[in-house]
């Protein structure tokens, strides 16, 4: 039978046949090979990113500009996710000008496009820009950072303004935006406002509104835009119900299912659901305070670390808190929806993960534990029955000297979230899915990892004092530490490392010098775990000094047992202890540094590393104030060639800090 098909079919059709067929194998195969990889060999995984979004992102941010008729590029370098919250607040504000503004992750762009922003008419370029660590960028804008400061693109035409975010107990307090807003300039473009400051030391929100209330009518004067006042109520999103079977968003951060089924590599975007393995109390029954000791099972997940990075933890809201919210605002929490940006251009179509429900959304995705920003007051003020509650929420939305100053006493000295505004003003209630839509992001909390690989390699540590206290009569919790305290041994948690630049010197025969107090000891202990692996290995290992505090050895002193078993072994040499209130007079650990001055100018003119761990505010400049001390008492240095070591030290990592404020 198939002898005579062939035999009716002549050469012309065979060889049309084969191309056609050949023409359907290439078409099908450059389809697969172009879908994306999660397409491909996940069908049933939903990403969070509708397709028509997704062809989009493909398309530079300097065409969507010139297409969409854009002319406003925002761009944020933010670690907790605080300026990438202004860049949406300033984007919302220009809408208020009929303006529709880009708003730019520089992780998720080709940076060098930055260069073709002049082909844009009337170009104006936001930054919004953190200082992380000691004057660094924040992770997602180092590449950024490095392009502008290379000084290889020409932005003359382009207009700028930009907003640090800093903190002033920091050396290098924001560093990056002053850095920014001198290297635009030199680029050639025009600064057409000053540069904003804020000082999350003292009031950020506050130093945010002032600069804010000013930059908008000085942008809108220069370009000459007219104030849209029906702008004013106009919603960034609108809510969409969900057809029932619907999959939903149970608290993923990347893409449905992403407990359930993970894939590496595991960061900001796509944590790792990893599990307790154990969850101890370090303080004794003494103390008025708690400590936990966490190690997180990542086994078979390919996370790697190092001793001295930083572990995130994704918290969960308190299911209590948002009850009270569900009870003050009277909705259906289970309801499911999706929030959809009515901006159709816009790259960010939801505010979170979507669809989920409104439970899930308070508890993983929102933040309704931190004070209340302004323009969360105003906007929600106009769900007020009662004039006087309206009133009142609106003289603390206005950038003026007495609202300033009560927003500063009601809210943030009194750190009232939105749980209590809410509860406060009884007539105030807007509904769920706009406050949803006004409310930050529930952000990662870090934490200095307490371990090191070179031990168990599977197994991640921190150690955390538990935040709580009273205002009144309101209870404060820490987010983070609230939840960790119910992770219980066997329970998941989404976690993901982030890499520090704080290292061991490569020589183990380094001396190394650490001062850590409190939770400041966490990467010291995986210090000590390093040196001690390496010595065990027959490896011959350096000094290791140890300058650790506490309130009192029999009530906070965290892994005593671990240092005495260190000293032991002969893995840490000097262990200098200071306890502030075991005494009447208290002792900090730069006393004990002075006390020791001798041996620690001889260890580091030797060429000893030193590195410090804790709080920025008051013991990291006093040790820096009491090393340089050192140089100039022991060592022999004038004040300035004091000054000038330390900043080599520093220059060369010999110095290197992991603090806090």
């Amino acid at each position: 039978m198939l002898s005579s098909i062939v035999s009716s079919v002549d050469t012309s059709d065979l060889v049309l046949l084969t191309l056609l067929v050949g023409g359907a194998i290439v078409y099908f195969v450059s389809k697969y090979l172009n879908q994306p990889s999660s397409s491909r060999y996940s069908p049933t995984v939903a990403s969070v990113t509708p397709s028509a979004v997704a062809s989009k992102s493909n398309q530079s941010f300097i065409d969507r500009m010139k297409n969409e008729n854009r002319q406003v590029l925002i761009m944020y370098g933010s670690q907790t996710g605080t300026a990438e919250e202004m860049s949406g607040r300033l984007a919302k504000d220009l809408t208020r000008y009929s303006k529709k503004a880009v708003v730019v992750d520089p992780e998720d762009i080709e940076v060098e496009d930055l260069a073709r922003l002049t082909e844009v008419e009337d170009a104006l370029l936001v930054l919004c820009m953190a200082t992380y660590g000691e004057g660094d960028p924040t992770d997602n804008a180092v590449t950024l950072v490095e392009y502008l400061n290379a000084g290889d693109c020409d932005l003359s035409g382009v207009r700028f303004a930009v907003f640090g975010l800093g903190n002033k107990t920091y050396e290098h307090f924001n560093e990056i935006g002053i850095q920014m807003d001198k290297q635009l300039e030199k680029l050639g473009a025009k600064r057409i406002f000053h540069l904003g400051l804020g000082d999350d030391d003292a009031n950020l929100e506050e130093d945010f509104m002032i600069w804010r209330e000013a930059f908008l009518p000085k942008v809108a004067e220069e370009f000459g835009w007219e104030l849209n006042t029906e702008a004013e109520t106009m919603r960034q999103y609108q809510l969409e119900p969900v057809e029932e079977g619907k999959a939903l968003f149970k608290g993923e951060f990347g893409r449905l299912g992403a407990y359930e089924r993970p894939r590496p590599p595991f960061d900001v975007k796509n944590p790792y659901l990893a599990t307790v393995a154990i969850n101890d109390e370090l303080h004794t029954e003494h103390s008025d305070r708690s400590c936990r000791h966490i190690e997180f099972s990542v086994e078979g997940s390919r996370i790697r670390y190092e001793a001295g990075d930083h572990l995130a933890v994704f918290p969960t809201n308190d299911s209590a808190l948002v009850d009270r919210l569900i009870s003050i605002l009277d909705f259906e929490p289970d309801r499911t929806f999706r929030l959809v940006n009515v901006d159709e251009d816009a790259s960010k179509r939801h505010p979170f993960p979507c669809p989920t429900t409104f439970r899930t959304a308070l508890s993983h995705y929102v933040d309704i534990c931190a004070p209340v920003k302004s323009h969360v007051l105003k906007a929600i003020s106009e769900y007020c029955t009662d004039e006087s509650e309206k009133e009142y929420l609106n003289k603390l939305s206005v950038a003026n000297e007495e609202g300033l100053k009560e927003y500063a006493r009601y809210i943030v000295k009194e750190r009232r979230s939105i749980v209590d505004v809410l509860t406060d003003q009884k007539t105030c209630k807007p509904p769920i899915e706009y406050l949803l839509e006004l409310l930050p992001r529930l952000q990662a909390r870090y934490y200095s990892i307490a371990s090191s690989p070179r031990v168990n390699e599977e197994k991640i540590a921190v150690c955390a004092v538990v935040t709580k206290y009273t205002i009144g009569d309101r209870l404060i919790n820490g987010v983070c530490t609230r939840y960790l305290t119910t992770k219980d041994a066997g329970s998941k948690s989404p976690v993901f490392v982030r890499k520090s630049t704080m290292r061991l010197p490569h020589r183990t025969t380094t001396q190394v010098i650490m001062i850590g107090p409190g939770t400041g000891f966490a990467p010291f202990r995986g210090f000590l775990q390093d040196r001690q692996f390496h010595k065990n290995a027959g490896k011959e290992v350096g000094a290791m000094h140890l300058y650790y505090g506490c309130r009192h050895p029999d009530h906070d002193y965290i892994y005593k047992e671990e240092l005495e078993k260190f000293q032991e072994d002969g893995v840490l040499t000097h262990l200098n202890c200071a306890f502030s209130r075991a005494q009447e007079k208290k002792i900090y650990v730069q006393d004990r540094l002075w006390e020791t001055r001798d041996r620690i100018w001889e260890s580091i003119n030797a060429g000893a590393h030193v590195y410090i761990c804790g709080d920025a505010r008051n013991m990291a400049r006093d040790v820096q104030a009491t090393l340089q001390k050192i140089f100039r008492e022991v060592g022999g240095k004038s004040e300035y060639d004091a000054v000038a070591y330390f900043k080599d030290m520093e220059k060369t990592k010999r110095y290197q800090a992991d603090v806090w404020s």
